[in-house]
């Protein structure tokens, strides 16, 4: 068989997995005007159900955060709730296992997605390097109006809820959104969070907001079935850090501290301006299972399983546009490239419509 230490049973905390080939979350734009999950991405995760564990897209926990073209799916209001629940019984009634994905847009939220409400950051810094989608077309960011530290709390239950929410909704577990470049990575990171007192300064203090998010979360779910995703060097969303090393190292202690069930790390940066190892100090600190993302091959990701250094891996794009990417795999079949086009429109094509392999 190709590649067979991809298709060994792993456990990450209390989920048991039948295979080492992960779906990374991918935002896709499907959802309604209202934040809710549509018909079609019903569709969507139960043709992608092979893999080992789906992570979601990255889901709003609290209302007036939209940060994505206004079509990216909320789990904090009944009618979500509920439309989540018809994908992970879809999902389950063919024998996979579901993650979502809790999420708040922070800074590259624009006022044109949200009534008009100011985006928030820890700090009045606007991403500079990008505009972004609205219903009036592609706009600048907006200058973030800085979280008060007694406002945190308020983050912090938000999360909270919507872990509880997605209980109601059938999934197996969560993870954490503590990447590319929104609210709970701009608190960690440097280049975005200028801000003193207790949530800025040095990393003890700019990891507070994420880990005490996690440890909401893990109140809910218990540490077994919480994962968090980091990416330190990744410059998505004008991002930055003076010592991404050092960060890595900090947040992955702490979260092994925590004993969740999985780290989730970004080992690049999607535009090659910040370069530097960041899996090495993750290993390091953190002994629970790891879990690596961007690019890798079936090839490399089957040796980063063999020498110890990932319990699995998550793939991206090629999800997209192979709904059985770990049949493929397992079959040594090419992988279709995805239509670049569809990634962000709001219908079935390029979504969807992906044939299985036996159709193709």
């Amino acid at each position: 068989m190709p590649h067979a230490a991809l298709f060994t049973p792993v456990s990450l905390g209390s989920l048991q997995l039948p295979n080492r080939i992960l779906m990374a979350p991918l935002t896709r734009c499907r959802a309604d005007a209202d934040h809710v999950p549509t018909g079609i991405m019903v569709d969507y995760y139960a043709q992608r159900a092979s893999a080992g564990l789906i992570v979601t897209e990255a889901t709003m926990v609290i209302e007036g955060n939209s940060a994505f073209g206004g079509r990216e799916p909320g789990i904090y209001s009944a009618a979500q709730v509920a439309a989540w629940k018809k994908v992970t019984d879809a999902v389950h009634a063919k024998g996979g296992k579901i993650v979502l994905q809790l999420w708040h847009g922070g800074r590259a939220c624009h006022s044109l997605l949200n009534h008009g409400a100011q985006p928030v950051g820890p700090s009045p810094l606007r991403i500079t390097n990008d505009e972004t989608h609205t219903p009036q077309g592609k706009k600048p960011y907006e200058i973030p109006r800085e979280l008060r530290d007694d406002e945190l709390p308020g983050i912090v239950a938000g999360f909270r809820q919507a872990a509880q929410n997605c209980v109601a909704a059938g999934f197996d577990g969560v993870e954490v959104h503590g990447a590319n470049g929104y609210l709970l990575d701009e608190f960690l990171r440097d280049g975005s969070n200028q801000r003193t007192g207790r949530y800025g300064g040095p990393i003890e203090n700019r990891a507070r907001l994420l880990l005490e998010v996690v440890d909401a979360v893990v109140a809910v779910w218990g540490a077994g079935r919480v994962g968090v995703r980091i990416s330190p060097l990744n410059s998505y969303n004008d991002m930055k850090d003076s010592n991404p090393v050092a960060l890595t190292s900090h947040v992955a202690a702490e979260l092994n501290r925590r004993g969740i069930a999985y780290l989730h790390v970004m080992r690049g940066d999607f535009f090659g301006v910040q370069k530097g190892d960041v899996i090495t100090p993750a290993r390091a600190a953190f002994k629970g299972a790891l879990i690596g993302n961007m690019g890798y091959s079936p090839a490399e990701a089957e040796q980063t399983i063999t020498n110890g250094t990932f319990a699995a891996v998550a793939f991206g794009h090629h999800y997209i546009s192979n709904p059985d990417l770990a049949e493929r795999v397992k079959a040594g079949v090419a992988l279709v490239e995805p239509d670049a086009r569809t990634f962000y429109t709001q219908d079935a094509r390029g979504y969807s419509d992906y044939p299985a392999m036996a159709a193709s």
